[in-house]
């Protein structure tokens, strides 16, 4: 690792920090990170940085469980038991928090573009894109009028419904690397019908992320249609 790499760690590893002290004391956050709260009060005002090791173990370690917490407080469930994480989608700091310690704890390999749906995945994955250093598409449940080629992506649901996405041909190109993003995984349908227009452009996917699971089922499809790690931030019963 050079002079510059560790600096970013450290440095993502303390914005992570001064996220978590927003609604915690610094006893809580010694609680939640095993660090002694003199130390981490160094850290949040900026007198000195965490050493490589510390910031690693707060990416990886205690960040997906902390950044977790996070997602569990600002989520809403309406009276039809339907989620409501509007907040967190269009809260770009956090997501911008979320994708180094994404991928710090998870396995994901370095993508070359990012894949997601439109619209409420395209927050997540522009962080996870501007992380990476990798292009983002988005696929789409219309077609762009003036592109003329896409890659089409079709499934019938159970309740008869037909879903298409479309993806501007030019997006994907063979043997690129694919990270899958999504802000909430379900039925795992939208995910099968990304990792289908990977498929269908001959692309390797890397990963599937999504910052929450409903249940287990969706993630369970995903896994089966990739050897690629599937993770999530959240898993809700």
């Amino acid at each position: 690792m050079n002079r510059a790499e560790k600096a970013t760690l450290q440095l993502r590893a303390v914005a992570v920090l001064r996220t978590l002290k927003e609604t915690r004391t610094y006893e809580e956050l010694a609680e939640t990170t095993g660090f002694p709260a003199g130390d981490l009060n160094r850290y949040v005002n900026g007198h000195v940085l965490p050493g490589t090791e510390r910031a690693r173990q707060l990416l990886a370690d205690i960040g997906p469980q902390a950044l977790a917490d996070e997602l569990e407080r600002h989520i809403a469930f309406d009276d039809a038991g339907y989620i409501d994480n509007s907040a967190l989608v269009f809260d770009q700091t956090f997501l911008d928090l979320t994708a180094p310690v994404a991928a710090e704890a998870f396995d994901f390999d370095q993508p070359d573009v990012v894949l997601t749906a439109a619209t409420d995945g395209i927050t997540l994955g522009s962080a996870m894109a501007r992380y990476f250093d990798a292009r983002i598409a988005y696929a789409k449940k219309t077609k762009e009028t003036a592109v003329e080629e896409f890659i089409e992506a079709r499934s019938r649901l159970a309740s008869g419904i037909e879903l298409t996405y479309y993806l501007p041909e030019h997006a994907l190109e063979p043997d690129q690397r694919v990270l899958v993003v999504d802000d909430l995984i379900r039925s795992g349908e939208t995910q099968e019908l990304l990792l289908d227009i990977a498929s269908i452009a001959e692309a390797s996917v890397v990963g599937v992320f999504t910052l929450i699971a409903v249940g287990d089922d969706g993630i369970e499809i995903a896994r089966q249609r990739t050897d690629a790690p599937v993770e999530s931030l959240l898993t809700l019963e």
